[in-house]
């Protein structure tokens, strides 16, 4: 079977698994309360990741691991927004985008065993997302995880910025 008809055949059956789950939602009266599920829209995103991350499993394309975590994560976001209302935090929870990012790439390194060099590229992305993720918190009126002592995390940010190039590896 060829690549282009493998990936037709995965396509369609996703489309019918998804499309039987949903009509079974709908026409089944207590199955949505027998399964405690609370179906809210940003669930369909994250179901649409899903589906990214089994297609890219299923025709052997370990790189679709990143946008399935990028839309995983927004959808992950979206929903505790959702939820509590705090849709103000999207001012600083853009900031782990590149953090979604790096979790892909170790992701995708780990199914195609490119391991190594993923794992460097996809840790430096999650951490950096994270120091954004403190600063642009502490700045725009999120939670204070440092404190008054947030501008630390640009100095020890800056300090690895200095620092990496001299010691890393050499090629």
């Amino acid at each position: 079977m060829s690549r282009r008809q493998r990936s037709s055949l995965v396509g369609g059956i996703l489309l019918v698994l998804v499309g039987a789950l949903m009509l079974a939602l709908q026409v089944v009266p207590g199955l949505r309360q027998a399964l405690q599920f609370e179906f809210s829209w940003p669930w369909i995103i994250i179901a649409v990741a899903v589906a990214l991350l089994v297609f890219g499993l299923l025709v052997g394309a370990p790189g679709m691991a990143v946008p399935a975590c990028v839309v995983a994560g927004i959808g992950a976001l979206l929903q505790y927004q959702n939820t509590t209302g705090d849709w103000a935090s999207w001012a600083y929870a853009w900031t782990l985008i590149p953090g979604f990012v790096g979790v892909g790439v170790i992701l995708a390194g780990l199914l195609g065993d490119r391991s190594r060099g993923s794992l460097a590229s996809g840790s430096w992305l999650v951490f950096i997302s994270l120091v954004l993720f403190a600063v642009f918190s502490a700045l725009f009126g999120g939670r204070q995880i440092l404190g008054a002592y947030w501008p630390a995390l640009l100095i020890v940010l800056g300090v690895v910025l200095l620092l990496r190039p001299v010691f890393g590896r050499r090629r």
